[in-house]
């Protein structure tokens, strides 16, 4: 099933996550910046959330379309159209961060690098297994792989979902809210009585984890599936461009909302995303050639983004050419097309396969 204007709004989250990271590097470097400024410093992780409540969306939207047309779902299936689109890529990105980056003098960054130690390989071996954000959260940063914690998240996320959406098959959206209260409860209890469990600080880990963040897109699906009247009211123009309006305004004024930012950021990225998918007077608000093309490799430019900083910082500094306000457009430029070509030549070959379990 296709969803009108979130190709768009994954592009949208993807650009979050590159421009924050432009000023990081920027940072890193050395050179002038705006990474301190509120807006910047959150966008990262709200780019990422942003991708998880879409996610929670989608996957459970397509869910509830398989049960509906078939009488149930095939948690195989559902397996493997998730690693047809996740593992090629993902695999490849960590192979290069462990064999590949770090033999490219202009790819060194700054206090960060991979001496492989017995602790290195430990961390290889989390990665492969898809825990990078247990590395990230516990042990190392990795360069060019530590970005990788919110895919590992995401695997993690559609490792249990299937099986939480068929267990409780006749309750799925007390479940979805079980989740949702259970996982905020956890946190704040860890936040008053700190545990580890074999030197890995849980409470750092959970935190890479936001389950509830997609599980709150998942109970807006269902709702939405349903047409529940919570969403009829809430599905309209005014909603939608209020909720957007107030979105920016907090965005920009880097509003974080401490221990609730998620939560917050959440339930305002599922509004927009339901208005988005689903309001038909709205349903050519992001549809552009040019969007569509950038959402579909969203995932790549997510993944290669980094290099292309990086890259392009090396390139500057060589020709002594000021960074502050050239390295965004000119990285942007090469992260996509690195992401098209990532995504003609190796990605797409095994989304064609995806339908084999469709």
């Amino acid at each position: 099933m296709y969803f009108p204007n979130l190709n768009g709004l994954r592009f949208i989250a993807a650009f979050l996550v590159i421009l924050h990271h432009s000023e990081q590097f920027k940072k890193i470097y050395g050179f002038e910046n705006f990474f301190e400024i509120p807006f910047i410093y959150i966008i990262g992780k709200l780019g990422v959330v942003l991708f998880f409540v879409l996610s929670g969306f989608l996957i459970t939207y397509l869910l509830l379309i398989e049960e509906r047309d078939n009488g149930s779902v095939s948690i195989k299936n559902f397996y493997v159209r998730r690693m047809l689109r996740i593992w090629p890529l993902y695999y490849l990105i960590i192979f290069m961060a462990y064999f590949f980056w770090p033999f490219i003098h202009i790819f060194d960054i700054p206090n960060i690098s991979i001496t492989y130690s017995l602790d290195d390989f430990k961390n290889l071996f989390m990665y492969i297994i898809f825990l990078p954000n247990l590395v990230l959260s516990n042990f190392a940063v990795v360069p060019y792989a530590s970005h990788t914690w919110s895919i590992g998240a995401e695997e993690q996320f559609y490792l249990i979902w299937p099986i939480l959406f068929v267990l409780f098959r006749k309750n799925k959206k007390i479940m979805m809210i079980g989740v949702i209260v259970i996982y905020i409860a956890l946190k704040f209890y860890l936040q008053e009585v700190p545990k580890r469990f074999y030197g890995i600080n849980i409470l750092n880990f959970i935190s890479t984890i936001p389950i509830h963040c997609m599980a709150i897109g998942g109970l807006v699906a269902t709702l939405s599936f349903e047409k529940n009247k919570i969403i009829t009211n809430i599905n309209n123009n005014l909603i939608f461009y209020s909720t957007t309006f107030i979105t920016i305004i907090f965005l920009v004024l880097g509003f974080d909302f401490g221990n609730f930012k998620y939560e917050i950021y959440s339930l305002l990225f599922s509004i927009v995303i339901l208005n988005l998918a689903t309001n038909k007077s709205l349903s050519t608000l992001l549809e552009y050639n040019v969007l569509n093309f950038l959402g579909k490799i969203s995932y790549g430019l997510y993944m290669w983004h980094s290099r292309a900083i990086v890259f392009t910082i090396f390139v500057l500094s060589y020709f002594n050419i000021s960074n502050k306000y050239f390295l965004l457009p000119i990285a942007l430029v090469l992260t996509i097309f690195l992401s098209h070509i990532s995504y003609k030549y190796l990605e797409k070959p095994f989304l064609k396969l995806k339908n084999k379990f469709s």
